[in-house]
């Protein structure tokens, strides 16, 4: 018997040494909520495809300060360059298919003046990773009524992973993979401050898969789980893929910091076994709910808080953890998956995934 997809800590299984929040996810930053929608078919097109949405405020009323780092550039996040020009967030964020990130981005631009919001222009933020394995993209499967379900279904409490959403046809180490989340609660300051990580994964050699130091990929192999890739050479060109990494923290940071932030989340991406190969679409967006900026971007705004410099040292391994077993907790999370022209993409298998982890050292703990 199969037993039940689960996240990582459901295993047993830990990664660092942090305390994580109650639910040990994005959505134990206060105020920020996740949505998501499926897209699905198979007649007359094969469609494994969706839409993740995170709205971490009010986006008609307000804006947070955020950060941008790229780990490597093969991909598209719209709305990037307005946080690298000012610092600001004004929109949701919106996960999906890179056949689809277009419809996207136009949703989020249009939706103010759909709820008769006319003054409020901002850069809509959208990104992308590639679902072609499973999906077929170019028959436009995603509508803006798709963006707009998943931004209405966005809700606080625990968040689905795995093969849901924007990571309904997405990969990671040649397993089924999608959407994972993670968290640890650090004191900076004497303050308890929340880090949330959400992914959207899609990237990885089946032989770097590194779980909390252990190098699990190189002990599945093709004759345990098949791949339909099978990057067998890790030289090889077919060495690509992609992540989009979402980092929320309710500590007050400004922009510089924010991009040191989400610099982090790299840490956490390689020690997984994530390098940034030249094709491959690697983002971080890191913001702050710790500032609420107003409506208007006018005037003076009076009350903005500032951590200290120093204080934000313990933030950092919380990032790397978090993002680290966030895509772990996307692995462990996803069901085996089928899609176009048959080709089957295999869960990571669970019993195995422990064996290995016990084998060195780290077995399950109650």
């Amino acid at each position: 018997m199969t037993p039940p997809r689960a996240r990582l800590r459901d295993l047993g299984l830990r990664i660092g040494h942090l305390p994580t929040g109650p639910l040990n996810a994005i959505t134990d930053v206060p105020g920020v909520r996740v949505g998501h929608i499926d897209v699905r078919a198979d007649q007359p097109r094969v469609v494994r495809s969706g839409v993740t949405a995170i709205v971490p405020f009010d986006f008609l009323k307000q804006s947070v300060f955020a950060g941008f780092d790229r780990y490597n550039g093969f991909g598209e996040v719209t709305g990037s360059h307005w946080i690298a020009e000012t610092g600001t967030l004004a929109s949701p964020i919106v996960l999906t298919s890179a056949f689809s990130i277009g419809v996207a981005r136009d949703a989020l631009l249009a939706l103010p003046f759909k709820l008769g919001v006319a003054d409020r222009w901002h850069q809509p933020c959208a990104a992308e990773t590639y679902d072609g394995v499973l999906s077929d993209g170019l028959s436009a499967p995603i509508t803006r009524a798709h963006v707009e379900a998943a931004l209405d279904a966005a809700s606080a409490g625990a968040v689905a992973e795995g093969g849901v959403g924007g990571g309904s046809g997405m990969m990671s180490f040649e397993f089924k993979s999608g959407i994972g989340t993670a968290s640890r609660q650090v004191r900076c300051g004497g303050v308890l401050t929340n880090v949330g990580v959400l992914v959207q994964s899609n990237f990885g050699n089946r032989s770097q898969l590194t779980v909390d130091g252990v190098p699990v990929g190189r002990h599945i192999g093709y004759d345990i789980v098949d791949s339909p890739q099978r990057r067998e050479d890790d030289q090889a060109e077919e060495t690509k893929g992609s992540i989009i990494i979402i980092v929320a923290t309710d500590a007050p940071l400004m922009p510089p910091q924010l991009n040191r932030l989400a610099r982090r989340a790299g840490i956490g991406l390689s020690r997984v076994g994530g390098f940034g190969n030249n094709r491959s679409g690697d983002f971080t967006i890191a913001l702050s709910t710790g500032n609420a900026l107003p409506f208007h971007q006018t005037g003076v705004t009076e009350g903005l808080r500032m951590m200290g410099n120093e204080d934000m040292n313990p933030m950092f391994p919380a990032v790397a953890e978090a993002t680290e077993e966030a895509i772990v907790n996307a692995l462990t999370a996803s069901e085996t998956m089928q899609g176009v022209g048959g080709t089957t993409v295999h869960a990571l298998p669970l019993p195995e995934l422990i064996a290995v982890m016990s084998r060195y050292g780290r077995p399950p703990q109650t």
